[in-house]
């Protein structure tokens, strides 16, 4: 893994995630897969086949946390920021047609599950770093070039 960027709160979040799956629900996992083989037969029995199942997901998805942590640069709003698109703004943009996005520029890992958050990878994100309020960008999409002019920058703070 090469250097990973989060924002304060997407880096906040996965720790509790790992201080929750290792904390709360590895333990509770591990007491009823040790319950269901003290039953005897592993063979038909699903609570421990299943609960293994899931005491494998919890396992793998420590050690991808764990990991991520060791390379994860946790990126802190900055006063110089404001004003300008860089990495965990808020973006508000509009085109010609008068059709508005608004999206929070963010790592590769904090996407999952959020329809308004776009990766810095992401072309339209591209676009938007270092420039300010009215200022044109130009996107290049599957269907020829697009032109989006962006209306409001804000970051959290």
């Amino acid at each position: 893994m090469n250097r990973k960027l989060l924002t304060a709160e997407g880096y906040q979040r996965l720790q509790d995630e790992l201080n929750d799956l290792v904390r709360k629900e590895r333990p509770e996992i591990t007491k009823i897969v040790s319950w269901a083989a003290s039953l005897g037969d592993r063979s038909e029995n699903a609570d421990y086949h299943y609960n293994k199942r899931k005491l494998r997901e919890i396992d793998r998805r420590v050690r991808y946390l764990t990991k991520l942590f060791e390379v994860a640069h946790r990126v802190e709003y900055s006063p110089e920021q404001d004003g300008k698109a860089y990495f965990g703004a808020w973006v508000e943009l509009e085109n010609d047609e008068g059709e508005t996005i608004k999206f929070r520029i963010v790592g590769d890992e904090e996407i999952y599950g959020r329809k308004d958050y776009i990766s810095l990878q992401a072309p339209i994100a591209k676009a938007c770093l270092g420039k300010s309020v009215d200022d044109e960008i130009q996107v290049h999409t599957p269907t020829g070039k697009k032109t989006w002019y962006i209306c409001n920058i804000s970051y959290i703070k």
